[in-house]
């Protein structure tokens, strides 16, 4: 038996057309010689996907049909009707087929009308958690029209890989359990891919030159790239991730400093302890000017989370490819992007791969993280605003063993002046191995004469040479405190700063992220890690928009919130790049404004509140800002205290709802009411939790779950008495408070985010 399977997605409005051409034309395939099976199939999740499923007794069969006049009907109904597209997604299958290859798997299940809202809720789930399956790679959810009966079409790598994870007994709980009570009575087939493809494949009689399909287009592999792409996964938006580079690079040529709030959401994607094991603490700086110590700082704070991290950029990209490959999604390598072209519904981009050919890639949306020299930034005509600054000066960076007498873990920064003026600087920071750093100073003369007066361009120049060992030393010997000694050169660059920031971060459903968007000098290190939060920002947004449930004016709100962070670190790294960084009073400020812990979006318009007496939260977390943490929760059930963490970590919202024991039990019941309404509102994506104070009544309700604040650590960092609520976003930020209870404010402020979900 022959399968072939069609997609089509109809055009905006004509959804019912295409059925109704189906209907013209379905009694015909029916009468086609050896045809055993003719369907229409929608998409259970997109209403405008369709999918028509023929089954033939052998290739004879399809290949008449193929060439005959009922295909090329079917084509000329449903043409004006659909959008352009490819290829169909799917080969031609054979259900008695054999091998070790691709096999696509049907999985025939009932969802009783009544059970459908139930089913939906923990399908996106069951999704998500079949990402991380070795062999696994997709799957769409398929509707029979007018029955109960659905299937789960996946594609996996092998029949192998497939019967594995069947047999484990563990997988109906592990992955199936949100869907595991329908999943009791199923009929399952197993197709392999016809090796030939059957000849020619089925067609609408509008073909075009696009060979891969996808949600979102990610240019670049660099941390932003990557992590752009595992919060899409994460959340089961399908994305394709290039980069140009036919090797990931393995030497420390780029950012070693990880900050605090970058490890905030390396905790949340899962990665922190791989990043802790690879790298070590930066515990401090000290700054010497023309020898003397001006001033040591420790940067072990209390109240951090996490420390200042040293982990070069290298280990940072191999952290994360590995988790986007839990996730079923690995970098395409030697591949570039050519050129781009967007429309109403999508991007179709020209991509050259590693091969010497080309393909074409058509997506909902592009995100350029492809750095300094961004190709989607030259492709979109951004500009930087005031124009690209550069340092006049050129650098060098090396990869030493440094012999002094200096405390470990403290980055060291040593300044020469005369009259005043800075003319020499060495900055030195600690690397993996004993007594090993990275420094950066200026370049030797020899190399600025290299350039012949002209300027160099900016990033690392191969073309100038490579720093030696002598370099080094003579750099150390000027600013060093005296006896240092340099050794073991693994590494040299030269090196010129540029900085500046783009006038936009989107052009219609093209963003751009990290040193695409943004260039600056690396005090401070700035540069990988805002373009990981710029990724952090978007990604959640970027996936409500594919999964059309975003409200229109979302995706705006990237280039709101982040344009102007941006600009902030562009102009506070040129600043501290030349100086002995003694310009601010208070040290501590400035380290935790560094490490991002006091970002916010304080005036983004995506973010808002009702408060009956703002000096009662005066010292809370305003909208806009980093949700702090809070330990000592305490939950029914668990032997052991909670973190807010714990309830916020996640893909979706956080609603965060309090009482104390002025709250009565109608006050209690309002809030579990509107925790259900939230819920039906944002299409899910919102979870609740009741937050009691420690001398407030159980209440008993089945939702929303309970906390107690049995330390009254919540109340006193959040501010809340009576009632109240905090809205957490998905990248940790409070996106919403109110006090007391405003069920109607907070409705019009989802409406903000979820204006497409019904």
């Amino acid at each position: 038996m022959i399968r072939t399977m069609l997609r089509m997605r109809a055009r905006q409005g004509c959804e019912p057309a295409v059925r109704s051409a189906w209907g013209t034309i379905a009694g015909r395939i029916g009468g086609v010689p050896g045809n055993l099976r003719h369907e229409l199939l929608l998409d259970a999740l997109d209403p405008r996907g369709f999918v028509v499923v023929t089954e033939w007794a052998d290739e004879a069969a399809l290949g008449a049909y193929r060439d005959g006049p009922v295909a090329a009907r079917l084509a000329e109904l449903v043409r004006p009707l659909t959008e352009p597209a490819g290829p169909d997604g799917y080969p031609v299958l054979r259900e008695d087929g054999t091998g070790d290859s691709t096999v696509y798997v049907d999985v025939e299940l009932t969802v009783p009308a009544p059970r459908l809202a139930e089913f939906h809720r923990g399908y996106p789930e069951v999704r998500a958690r079949m990402a991380g399956i070795p062999g696994y790679r997709r799957e769409q959810l398929l509707r029979e029209p007018g029955s109960d009966v659905h299937h789960i079409f996946a594609e996996w790598n092998s029949a192998a890989e497939f019967l594995r994870w069947i047999a484990d007994p563990a997988h109906a709980s592990a992955q199936a359990g949100p869907i595991a009570p329908f999943l009791l009575d199923i009929r399952r087939r197993l197709f392999h891919v016809v090796p030939d493809g059957g000849g020619r494949r089925p067609t609408t009689g509008r073909e075009a030159d696009v060979h891969r399909e996808t949600d979102v287009l990610v240019v670049g592999a660099g941390p932003a790239g990557l992590t752009a792409a595992v919060e899409l996964a994460r959340r089961g938006i399908d994305c394709r991730v290039i980069d140009k580079l036919a090797t990931p690079a393995g030497q420390a040529d780029k950012a070693i400093g990880v900050h605090c709030r970058t490890m905030e959401i390396w905790e949340e994607q899962g990665v922190v302890r791989e990043a802790m094991d690879a790298g070590i603490w930066l515990t401090g700086n000290m700054v010497f000017v023309n020898g003397v110590k001006t001033h040591r700082m420790s940067w072990e704070l209390p109240g951090l989370p996490y420390a200042h991290l040293g982990l070069p950029q290298y280990e940072t990209e191999r952290i994360l490819t590995a988790r986007l490959a839990t996730l079923g999604i690995r970098p395409q390598r030697g591949a570039e992007l050519v050129d781009f072209t967007q429309d109403g519904d999508g991007v179709t981009a020209t991509v050259a791969t590693a091969d010497g050919g080309t393909e074409t890639v058509r997506a909902q949306y592009l995100v350029g993280c492809d750095g300094a020299h961004s190709r989607v930034r030259e492709l979109l005509g951004l500009t930087f605003t005031g124009g690209l600054g550069r340092f006049p000066q050129l650098f060098m960076l090396g990869d030493v063993d440094v012999d002094w007498d200096m405390p470990d873990g403290h980055l060291l920064r040593f300044l020469h002046e005369t009259d005043g003026r800075m003319d020499g600087m060495l900055v030195c920071v600690p690397l993996r191995g004993e007594r090993r750093y990275r420094i950066a100073t200026l370049a030797p003369p020899r190399f600025f004469a290299q350039t012949g007066g002209q300027d160099a361009p900016p990033g690392f120049s191969a073309e100038l040479g490579a720093p030696t060992l002598a370099d080094v030393q003579a750099a150390l010997d000027h600013l060093a405190p005296p006896g240092t000694r340099a050794s073991n050169l693994r590494w040299s660059s030269v090196f010129r700063i540029s900085h500046g920031i783009v006038d936009r971060y989107r052009d219609g459903r093209v963003f751009v992220v990290g040193d695409a968007a943004h260039l600056h000098p690396p005090a401070g290190g700035q540069g990988m890690n805002t373009g990981i939060q710029d990724a952090w920002n978007l990604a959640w947004k970027l996936a409500l928009a594919v999964r059309g449930i975003a409200a229109p004016g979302l995706l705006d709100s990237y280039e709101t919130e982040r344009r102007p962070e941006g600009e902030e670190i562009v102009g506070r790294a040129v600043r501290m790049a030349f100086t002995d960084e003694l310009d601010r009073e208070d040290l501590k400020r400035q380290f935790l404004q560094e490490m991002s812990m006091l970002l916010s979006y304080a005036d983004s318009p995506l973010v808002g509140e009702t408060v009956s007496d703002p000096d009662a939260l005066r010292d809370a977390p305003r909208p806009g800002d980093r949700a702090p943490d809070v330990d000592g929760l305490l939950r029914r059930g668990v032997g052991h205290p909670l973190r807010l963490r714990d309830l916020t970590r996640g893909t979706r919202h956080t609603l965060l709802l309090y009482a104390d024991e002025s709250a009565d039990e109608a006050a209690l019941r309002a809030i579990a009411e509107l925790c259900a309404d939230v819920r039906r509102q944002t299409a899910e994506e919102v979870d609740a939790y009741l937050v009691l104070s420690p001398d407030a009544a159980e209440p008993g309700l089945l939702a929303p779950p309970a906390v107690r604040d049995a330390d009254g650590r919540f109340r006193s960092v959040y501010g809340v008495t009576g009632t109240g609520l905090y809205l957490i976003r998905p990248d940790g930020h409070v996106g919403f408070r109110s006090q007391p209870v405003d069920p109607d404010a907070l409705r019009k402020h989802l409406h903000l985010v979820f204006g497409g979900a019904r």
